[in-house]
């Protein structure tokens, strides 16, 4: 087991170095189990070692791991983050739509202001050239009238 270990060099003096390699302790018969009394002080165990020596100790039992909360397969976080970025977009298309709608019934009344300048400017120009030029035979005679005391005397 042990091998010759080469000598360490220096500076000042050569000193031989000495390798251990520890014996695995399954190779080792397992000691005898005292027996005690259920519900009290554990079990002290005796382990014999190659070289002669005797480890006594108490006996541990193998440490259990806590159990580990089940955990979703995408985090929380991630999720929250994922549905507000649906609402986000659902919030922004929805003021798309509504400054489209807006913008649309702007250049609707917009028209409809334009289109009925157009017609009763239309409609006044007739009005004020057609009477100008418009000669009947219908005679009008305008002659001086009086008023007295509110009253028409013509």
């Amino acid at each position: 087991m042990n091998e010759p270990a080469k000598p360490l060099v220096t500076g000042r003096r050569e000193a031989p170095v000495e390798v251990h390699r520890p014996t695995p302790l399954a190779a080792v018969p397992p000691a005898p189990v005292v027996p005690v009394q259920p519900g009290t002080i554990a079990a002290v165990t005796s382990i014999v070692l190659p070289d002669g020596r005797v480890v006594t100790g108490y006996a541990l039992e193998p440490a259990k791991p806590e159990p580990v909360a089940t955990k979703p397969p995408v985090s929380r976080a991630a999720v929250n983050i994922a549905l507000g970025g649906i609402g986000f977009g659902a919030v922004c298309g929805g003021l798309f739509l509504l400054t489209a709608f807006i913008t649309a019934l702007t250049a609707l009344i917009t028209q409809l202001i334009t289109l009925a300048a157009v017609i009763f400017g239309g409609w006044a120009a007739v009005q004020i050239f057609s009477a100008s030029g418009h000669r009947s035979d219908t005679t009008v005679n305008i002659r001086k009238a009086v008023f007295k005391r509110n009253h028409f005397h013509g």
